[in-house]
């Protein structure tokens, strides 16, 4: 069947492309375009623009069922003789404790105007799942899911990817193959420039498949390498604005400082007594919520003009990650 046309014949399939014509612009990516086929502008450009949604998953019955750890005397504090977990004290985790800190980080993010996504409760033997920075990374547009590292930690990245499902946020990719990819070593210095520390959990295969992402989006990945045993660059570094970072300068590479130095960001040094200090999230420029457990720090960064919201998280954090570790930013809005 054809269509006459002044100029001929149309064929009825040409017809239909005219009704529903390829409309490859505005790109995926444009806020206009995400909000009106995503429901919302998904996704972040930077740590530190206004954070509108986060995602979190509470403790669960995980932290009961640690009672049963040892004790290592050599190393200080309690594992898991299967190697699912370790906790770093002596004493087995106090759970309503546990509860009652992360409880406290929900309410500071929610009395601050940010929305909370969580993430389905997991059981063993995945006792990590509180850490919901860890199994994926989010850009402008949508997620990448990760491949952690540890075969402990495995099946996480299936239950995040049903919780961006319930919430409507697009995946850009999974990482696969052999890349392993861990979010809580990613941090987006600027909306075109991003770092990713290369460690025992993030290796080069899943920096290269990131970098693909990266790419289309016209962001520089830069690739630090982390010292030892160190996993996560969020444990030496956070963003602050676009122009200032809180660094454990003793941790990272000197050219890496360089570069940033090069990129006029002002580098606060951490205490060095201090390891969670850089582990915060920032709710706007100039404001942070941060745990109580680093006093110095958080008067270096009052006597630079940024408010912070302090709490305790103390508990938490003897399971290995503190509040950075404990949210992943779905949406921040991009500053002017």
């Amino acid at each position: 069947m054809e269509i006459k046309e002044e100029s001929g014949f149309l064929p009825v399939s040409g017809y239909i492309d005219r009704l529903y014509p390829s409309m490859p612009l505005p790109p995926f990516d444009a806020p206009g375009e995400l909000t009106s086929v995503w429901g919302r502008p998904w996704g972040t450009i930077d740590e530190v623009g206004p954070l509108k949604m986060v995602l979190m998953r509470r403790p669960g019955s995980e932290f009961e069922e640690m009672r049963n750890g040892r004790f290592d005397e050599k190393l200080g504090f309690l594992f898991d003789p299967n190697g699912h977990w370790y906790w770093e004290s002596a004493e087995p985790p106090d759970a309503e404790r546990v509860r009652a800190q992360h409880a406290g980080l929900v309410a500071a993010l929610e009395a601050e105007g940010v929305e909370v996504a969580f993430a389905e409760e997991l059981s063993a033997p995945l006792f990590n799942g509180v850490f919901t920075r860890d199994p994926l990374v989010t850009v402008r547009g949508g997620a990448v899911i990760g491949r952690l590292a540890p075969r402990q930690r495995r099946g996480e990245e299936a239950s995040i990817l049903r919780a961006l499902a319930s919430v409507g946020m697009p995946v850009l990719r999974t990482i696969a193959g052999s890349g392993t990819l861990e979010g809580g070593s990613f941090i987006k210095i600027r909306p075109d420039v991003a770092a990713l520390g290369v460690s025992t959990r993030c290796n080069e295969e899943g920096a290269e498949q990131l970098e693909e992402v990266l790419r289309r989006l016209g962001i520089e990945l830069i690739k630090v390498p982390l010292p030892g045993f160190s996993i996560h660059l969020d444990g030496h570094m956070g963003m602050l604005d676009h122009n200032t970072a809180v660094v454990d300068g003793a941790s990272l590479p000197y050219w890496f400082i360089t570069r940033l130095r090069d990129m006029g960001i002002q580098l606060l040094w951490r205490h060095p007594e201090e390891f969670w200090s850089v582990n915060y999230i920032v709710i706007r420029p100039g404001r942070v919520i941060m745990s109580d457990s680093s006093p110095h720090t958080r008067q270096l960064l009052e006597q630079h003009g940024i408010e912070v919201v302090s709490i305790p998280y103390d508990e938490v954090q003897k399971f290995g990650g503190g509040v950075h570790c404990s949210t992943m930013e779905l949406i921040r809005e991009p500053l002017p």
